[in-house]
């Protein structure tokens, strides 16, 4: 007799990783990993580390200042604007950026125009002979966008605009997804709150009617936020999975692959619902992690449920004295309890193998059976078989062909076979009924506190019961086989290239799809069961399917060789699982099965891109029966973007109310009105506290008016390929602050314009004439290049931080502070005010090179931030050099750099590096010396490669460094150079150096503060001295001589040669200081 100390924990790791909280269940003849259930434990414990960092964290005064931020004067656009017209440009441009002003009465004007229709490819000059086609994931008709759907959406728009641009014949198509268990759910709340009715007092045909009658009330939000947020959808083909077309196409489906032996009907464990008392998907299903006794509400129960016992009881070994105890979180399953399974070399039972066991209740014979999936290491190593509620079970009951009884009923109650004492007994009263019982037997063992991982409904908040049902499956193993050589093959492309391992590691082990759904929303399953007027026994099912009834009926006769008028239909009430008709989607938009011609121009899709977290949902799905059903692959390629999660780490989810409404960070939104918005959920109360707490730290003060354009842009700017995505709102508004930047460029660029009498040369015929204008052009060439290069491998991030860099530091922080003086007539250099002919001719090539500049950036920048660019690009219009080709920057060729290799210069992209280093030194010796209006004079010493660098950027120099005068000096140079002095700059100059061959001589006469210097050049050399030190460490370190990379080695070097140099400049600074200050004290 094994003693009840040792409690098995074999059923812990048999039972606890299954299907119930995973993909797809184990291998029925492979041990349930144990890695699988740690990793479980190891996400649950994460979750509660963030909770109590949220509950318990101090207010991040920090986190606090990156938001801070001011309510802004908002600027509305109010002329008069019919809806779908063009917006006035000519109104004076508003002082600074508004979000408000700027997105009206754009969106409606394209949508009108028919900007985002195909058609439109016909009538573009720099049209290509190429397509470009992609469906939107079709959302839930029942939900809201988050903002991981507003990534999915700024990074679909941003490719169909780029593509579009660039002359494809782009399809962009909508779609809502009827969402079966979602929306059948939410309707049935509705009508029991306000009629007091449920589902089951109406007929079907009175329920669905009521189905419609919310969805047509409410199922248009969707569409509303996705035109707030921008996107470029063809709205003409919108199609909702629901619609008379879509479900033609479904039911074509289904019999097609009935007709191919793929879609099958059988008896399986299922994942089941009692509240909803139907079966429900894999993605339906969550977890809650239960560390020892938790009293829970459970649906359809006054009281709580209390779960996190393990419970211990003996089954007594038939023909000896001896007992077998087992232990179970679940003991009112026992009753179906068909045998005791131990591992086949455990020593301990070797004597019972093929002996048998009483039932206590039942008193029927279970058979002790041996099976390598025990873990006999793991307490007593004998682990109860209940095939028809437990998913390991049931693989086990197939291996050892094992009975399996049902003991618990579709409603949950107890099925007539446990006994009249249990009959119609909720299945969690029935628990303490059973060990009630198990005790008066004297076979109780006791229970003891368990943590465990409990699966619940995410749309009833029940918890999953894995029931024995006939259902219809689809086959998937020859399909799965099919799509990983697919992509094996080269046929399909995965981006990031990671996932392929996952797709082929998932799909190599696939299980068959249930595709029933007990439900009355959806897609009434096309199969009929056939009544014979031959057939007396009710036990075999015989089933026909066809496109209607009168199809199955004909398919009836000829099979059992009847007459149609003699044959009893009854069609299956089931309807079929939502992401079936979701799998069919990028064909069916098309037309599919006709042979439309936007199926035959648009399929296979180009690409699909959505969240990394329906590969196996959606993406395989799609691809096998895409595959099956149209002999195509439905896509070239997958595109897969990370997830966005809070600040805390957690995935954005209705069930933990940490989700944003983009259209929140859009038009702003306050505090209050974002915790009513928590409230009106339906979350667990500390699910709803935590979520509470977590608002009230991150937005104090609400969240700010952003816009879509910054929305967007923020979006994209993260690497969508790399791990999940953090997004701050502070980033938003960082963009939100860009926007701005963009505004006030435009400003000055127009007031240049319009003061100008000459017009614009055309980008052919602009050409740059001096170093500065080489750069900037060489540098946009470049950004340009960039951009094509990271589009094509979808880096979004890095077009993004190109055409940030571009606009911010090169041409505002540079380039336009460098013209000014030329545009604005306050140049005092001697050297240009002698020509006033050069002075005109300077002065038409900066505004020609300003203006395309702005006007190429405007487009580069145009698939982010449609709102923005196309309100500046209007405002061009007047100025440009040629005729306008289309009348909305959307529809506008995206640069490109084969039309601009007349503006590469890389030389001047290569010195100019120096320049900024010079210029960026500059202003800081200034800032150190607290100049704010005078002009000193600057000795540079340096080489003579970059003294002639200096020089044909001097005027550069002098303009953005707020010189008087560059004066260079090079002590190597051999003979003397035009423009360079023979003298060293004077003594008593405040130094800076910029590397080992390059210092800076600012000569101030008066008016610092010397103590204030001395403080800040003390502390500049206690923040070198360190550097120093560690860079010599790395050079001194053993073996590196031998182990360092030359040009590595090469770098450290000249660092510190120059940290050598600075730190001597420094201290030499601070002497001539000293002395200086004596001299003022003795005065």
């Amino acid at each position: 007799m094994w003693s009840t100390s040792h409690c098995p924990r074999a059923r812990l790791v048999v039972k606890t990783a299954t299907k119930l909280w995973s993909s797809k269940p184990p291998e029925p003849f492979c041990p349930v990993p144990s890695a699988q259930l740690r990793s479980q434990a190891e996400k649950h414990r994460r979750r509660r580390e963030r909770e109590k960092t949220i509950l318990s964290a101090q207010h991040n005064k920090a986190e606090d200042q990156k938001l801070n931020w001011s309510e802004k004067e908002k600027i509305v656009y109010t002329t008069q604007t019919p809806a779908g017209t063009k917006k006035d440009t000519t109104l004076p441009l508003p002082s600074s950026y508004s979000p408000e002003y700027v997105e009206s009465c754009w969106y409606q004007w394209w949508e009108k125009e028919g900007f985002f229709n195909p058609d439109q490819h016909e009538r573009l000059s720099h049209s290509v002979d190429q397509t470009f086609s992609l469906c939107i994931p079709p959302p839930n008709v029942t939900g809201t966008l988050h903002l991981g759907h507003a990534l999915t959406v700024a990074v679909q728009d941003a490719l169909v605009r780029w593509r579009r641009m660039q002359g494809y014949r782009v399809l962009w198509v909508p779609g809502c997804d009827h969402a079966g268990i979602a929306t059948q759910t939410v309707v049935e709340r509705r009508l029991l709150r306000e009629t007091g009715k449920c589902r089951q007092d109406f007929n079907r045909e009175e329920f669905l009617q009521e189905v419609w009658k919310w969805k047509n009330e409410k199922g248009e939000e969707i569409y509303h936020q996705l035109r707030r947020l921008g996107a470029s959808l063809d709205w003409s083909r919108a199609c909702f999975t629901m619609d008379p077309g879509f479900s033609r196409a479904v039911t074509e489906a289904f019999v097609t692959l009935c007709d191919s032996d793929l879609i099958y009907r059988s008896e399986n464990l299922v994942n089941w619902s009692c509240a909803l008392q139907s079966a429900i998907s894999d993605i339906e299903v969550e977890t809650k992690d239960v560390s020892g006794p938790t009293m829970m509400s459970v649906p359809g129960y006054e009281n709580k449920v209390e779960f996190g016992n393990m419970f211990t009881f003996a089954y007594t070994v038939e023909g000896c004295d001896s007992e077998v105890p087992v232990s179970t979180t679940r003991p009112e399953t026992m009753l179906g309890d068909v045998a005791v399974a131990v591992h086949p070399d455990d020593p301990r039972y070797q004597a019972f193998h093929g002996q048998w066991c009483r039932h206590p209740f039942t008193n029927r014979l279970i058979p002790i059976i041996t099976d390598t999936i025990v873990d006999m290491e793991l307490g007593t190593g004998a682990v109860k078989v209940t095939p028809a509620h437990d998913f390991i079970d049931f693989h086990l009951s197939q291996r050892h062909s094992l009975l399996r009884p049902s003991v618990i009923r579709g409603d949950g109650t107890m099925e007539p076979l446990c006994g009249q004492w249990l009959e119609g007994v909720k299945r969690f009263d029935a628990r303490q009924l059973v060990v009630n019982a198990l005790a008066e037997k004297k076979l109780f063992r006791g229970k003891k506190n368990h943590t465990m991982i409990l699966p619940i409904c995410s749309r009833s908040g029940d918890i999953i019961e894995p029931l024995l049902k006939k259902q219809w499956f689809v086959r998937c193993d020859t399909m799965a086989l099919k799509a990983i050589q697919a992509v094996e093959d080269g046929q399909l492309e995965i981006i990031p290239s990671h996932y392929t391992k996952t797709w082929a590691n998932w799909l190599s082990s696939i299980s068959d799809w249930c595709i029933s759904r007990q439900l009355w929303w959806g897609h009434q399953i096309p199969a009929y069961q056939v009544e014979l007027p031959s057939l007396t026994t009710k036990e075999e099912e015989l089933w026909v399917w066809g496109k209607s009834e009168k199809e199955a009926r004909q398919r009836a006769a000829v099979k059992y060789g009847l007459n149609p008028d003699d044959i009893s239909l009854r069609q299956d009430p089931d309807v079929l699982d939502t992401w079936f008709s979701s799998a069919l989607f990028p064909f069916t938009m098309l037309g599919w099965p006709e042979k439309s011609s936007d199926f035959l121009r648009f399929y296979p899709n180009s690409v699909l891109e959505t969240g990394s977290d329906l590969i196996f949902f959606w993406v395989a799905r799609m691809v096998m029966l895409g595959s099956e059903l149209t002999g195509q692959l439905p896509f070239r390629q997958v595109l897969f973007h990370s997830l966005v999660r809070d600040k805390y780490g957690r995935k954005m989810s209705k069930s933990l109310g940490n989700v944003i409404d983009p259209l929140d960070v859009i038009h702003g939104v306050s505090l209050k009105r974002l915790q009513e918005k928590v409230k009106e959920g339906n979350l667990d109360p500390r699910e709803q506290l935590v979520a509470l707490e977590a608002q009230r730290k991150d937005y104090p003060n609400g969240i700010p008016q952003c816009g879509t354009d910054a929305l967007r842009f923020a979006l994209c700017s993260h690497k969508i390929q790399g791990e999940d995505i953090s997004l701050s709102l502070s980033q938003v508004l960082g963009c939100r602050h860009f926007c701005n930047k963009m505004w006030q460029t435009l400003r000055f660029t127009l007031g240049v314009l319009n003061d100008n009498t000459t017009p614009v040369r055309t980008l052919e015929e602009t050409t740059p004439l001096n170093s500065m204008e080489r750069w900037i052009c060489s540098r946009l060439y470049s950004t340009i290049v960039q951009c094509e290069q990271a589009f094509e491998a979808y880096e979004l991030h890095i077009v993004t931080s190109a055409l940030y860099s571009f606009w911010v530091h090169n041409l505002c922080d540079v380039y336009m502070e460098y013209v000014k003086p030329v545009l604005l007539k306050q140049n005092d250099r001697p050297e240009v005010l002698s020509n006033k002919d050069h002075i005109s001719n300077l002065k038409q090539a900066t505004i020609s090179v300003l203006y395309h500049c702005t006007s190429l950036s405007l487009a580069l920048l145009s698939p982010f931030m449609p709102f923005i660019t196309e309100e500046l690009w209007q405002r061009l219009q007047p100025f440009r050099p040629e005729a306008l080709a289309q009348t909305s920057l959307c529809l506008q060729p995206y640069p490109r750099s084969a039309h601009l290799a007349h503006w590469y210069f890389p030389e001047e992209e290569k010195d100019f590096l120096l320049v900024q280093d010079v210029i960026r030194i500059t202003r800081s010796l200034r800032a150190q010396c607290g100049l704010t209006k005078e002009k000193p004079v600057m000795w540079v010493v340096c080489s003579p490669s970059q003294a002639q660098t200096l020089l044909r950027f001097g005027s550069a120099v002098r303009t953005l460094s707020r010189i008087s005068s560059l004066q260079i000096y090079c002590p190597d140079q051999a003979g003397p150079l035009p423009s360079l002095h023979s003298t060293p700059p004077p003594t008593g100059c405040f130094i800076g150096v910029v590397d080992n061959t390059c210092q800076l001589h600012l000569h101030i006469q008066s008016g610092i503060d010397i103590d204030k210097l001395i403080r800040h050049l003390s502390q500049r050399r206690d923040k070198l001295l360190p550097k120093l030190e560690e860079n010599l460490c790395r050079l001194q370190f053993p073996n590196s001589l031998t182990k360092t990379p030359a040009q590595i080695r090469q770098q450290m070097e000249s660092r510190v040669s120059a940290l050598k140099k600075e730190l001597k400049s420094i201290e030499d600074q601070i002497k001539v200081l000293q002395e200086k200050q004596s001299m003022d004290n003795c005065s």
